[in-house]
This record gives structure tokens, C-alpha cells and sequence, in this order.
């Protein structure tokens, strides 16, 4: 009951931050922020073609722009990079799956990356 009265009154939770988008550095890479730190974050399960590597860049700045906030949800990482869904927070997009849907990408498997976190 007491923890309930606190959390109503906002004294002991903390709040919750969304990640941001610092910028786009490919089709499939994001520089994502969180509070006090940076990193490349690559899209999960989701591999764009030579030929649609310059559209699918464009539709990734449109629809996850700068500044734009986001959650993660990781899959695992590879050479070091995060590899993670990403959902943008006002049009309620994951980026990855928009991407297939426009067909700018396919899907592929996520089994591989899991295993090397």
C-alpha cells in the first residue's frame, strides 16, 4: 500500500526515458542517444539490397528523423554493434518491419544474432 501512495505521488519512481535518434549513418544503422550515452544501434532481422540501399536510407531519415524518440528492443549484438528493434515512439513504427512492408527490405533471421550476445 505504501509503495502504491508513493508512486501516486511520484516520490521512489524514477521516470522513463525514451531513447534518441542522433542520426542515420546507412539503411540498417542508426545513432541512437540515451541520457548520457551514444551508440550505433543496427536494425534486427532485416537486410536491404545493393539496389535498394539509396531508398531505403531516404525512407529510414523520413520516418526516423533526428531527434526522433524511439524504444529498443535487442536481439543481441554483432562486431560489437547493437542489433535491436526499433519502434518510433509518435507514429508508433518499428523501422525494421516498415521497411519490409514497403518492400525496401526483407526479413531475415534473428536466430543467428541472438546467439552471439
Amino acid at each position: 500500500m505504501l509503495v502504491l501512495s508513493l508512486g501516486l505521488l511520484g516520490i521512489g519512481t524514477a521516470p522513463v526515458h525514451a531513447a534518441e535518434i542522433l542520426g542515420v549513418s546507412g539503411p540498417t544503422r542508426l545513432r541512437v542517444g540515451d541520457q548520457n550515452r551514444g551508440y550505433l544501434v543496427d536494425l534486427a532481422c532485416v537486410s536491404v539490397a545493393e539496389g535498394d540501399r539509396q531508398p531505403a536510407l531516404d525512407w529510414i531519415r523520413r520516418h526516423g528523423p533526428r531527434g526522433a524518440r524511439v524504444n529498443l528492443r535487442p536481439v543481441g549484438q554483432r562486431d560489437g554493434v547493437l542489433v535491436a528493434a526499433v519502434r518510433v515512439l509518435r507514429e508508433d513504427l518499428d523501422l525494421g518491419e516498415g521497411l519490409v512492408a514497403e518492400g525496401l527490405a526483407s526479413a531475415s533471421p534473428c536466430a543467428e544474432i541472438a546467439g552471439e550476445r
